[in-house]
């Protein structure tokens, strides 16, 4: 018998983290921006945050039986095993939730990429692969506390990975190659170590969380952190209709991505932004287009336009700036700088639904 899950804190009800927020939607909406890096305090609520979104999606479809839940309507991107099914006749499919995969500090390389299943090896001597957290989390998240610490030969394999897709295990005998196609968000505190420039760039968007200094901010998510944590399943429900709400949003972005235009003059305004700052290479570029194209959908626009690029550009810029040894300033504060220099006056912000 399976055991039900306990009740997560509903992403409507998180309090404040407007920058956070925006940026997690922004991911769910178009996996292709390349995951979310949350920079901060401690007890900002950066874990809560990326299990409600999980939680928030809706179920999709995957291929009955597979372990590496490959979709069935998208054939370029089946494994092996789901490969050779289909040459035998049309694959079934049942509905999973979206995997959300923890990736613990001091995860052994053979835990996190799959390796040789012992007891299969030992009981009936066959070689056969037991799938890491890698193929776990294949079309869901993978999620990485304390990002900042992880060891170096785990950065080196998440770096191959993200940029290819696919995990390829190697050893025992055995040479599996398999689909791994996942959001990447990792949390930290600054304080204890900077992240791996090479690891830094493979994350699409940068935030940083604070702890609120507002008093009414802090009071109230006090009181909707107690009330949570006395009656789960009410507050849950009493914050259902405006997650649905979001739910349904992000949906109609993802199907409405396609269709969402880029002009050449806001994809000039994205490029003279990066040339003013400075950064390295046509990433920065990329994602800030990518970004802003899944705000514009989420937001039910046609077109992408300046108000999208500004509202996003700091998360999608701030970690691709180098070091100035003349100018002191933060890259928070140099990205806004040059967004009021290129982009003009400021715009608004993404609003939490009300309870």
């Amino acid at each position: 018998m399976t055991a039900t899950p306990r009740p997560v804190f509903p992403f409507s009800a998180i309090v404040a983290q407007e920058e956070m927020k925006l940026a997690l939607v922004c991911a769910a909406v178009d996996a292709a921006i390349g995951g979310v890096l949350v920079f901060g305090d401690r007890g900002t609520g950066k874990s809560t945050a990326v299990r409600a979104l999980a939680a928030l999606l809706p179920q999709m479809h995957a291929v009955a039986d597979c372990r590496y839940h490959c979709d069935p309507a998208n054939a370029d991107g089946l494994c092996a095993e789901c490969q050779e099914r289909a040459r035998h006749g049309a694959l079934k499919s049942r509905l999973v939730a979206v995997p959300v995969v923890d990736m613990p500090l001091g995860v052994t390389e053979d835990r996190v990429v799959g390796a040789l299943d012992l007891e299969r090896a030992l009981s009936k001597g066959i070689k056969a692969f037991e799938p890491g957290l890698l193929a776990r989390a294949n079309r869901g998240f993978l999620y990485i506390d304390e990002v900042n610490l992880l060891e170096d030969h785990l950065v080196d394999l998440l770096i191959d990975v993200a940029a290819s897709g696919e995990n390829l295990v190697e050893r025992e005998g055995l040479s599996v190659r398999h689909p791994s196609r996942f959001v990447l968000i990792g949390s930290g505190n600054p304080e204890e170590g900077e992240l791996r420039p090479q690891l830094l760039d493979r994350f699409g968007l940068s935030v940083e969380v604070t702890t609120p200094t507002d008093l009414k901010e802090r009071m109230e998510v006090i009181r909707r952190r107690d009330e949570f944590e006395r009656d789960r399943g009410a507050f849950v429900t009493k914050w259902k209709k405006q997650d649905d709400s979001l739910r349904r949003k992000i949906l109609a972005g993802r199907k409405r991505l396609a269709d969402i235009k880029v002009p050449d003059e806001v994809l000039e305004l994205a490029t003279r932004l990066c040339m003013q700052l400075g950064t390295d290479g046509l990433r920065a570029e990329l994602t800030l287009i990518r970004a802003a194209r899944a705000l514009g959908s989420f937001e039910q626009a046609h077109v992408v336009d300046a108000g999208h690029l500004r509202r996003i550009a700091a998360p999608a810029l701030r970690h691709r700036l180098r070091r100035d040894p003349l100018d002191e300033s933060g890259s928070s504060v140099r990205v806004e700088r040059a967004v009021g220099e290129v982009l003009g006056k400021p715009g608004g912000g993404l609003q939490a639904p009300a309870a």
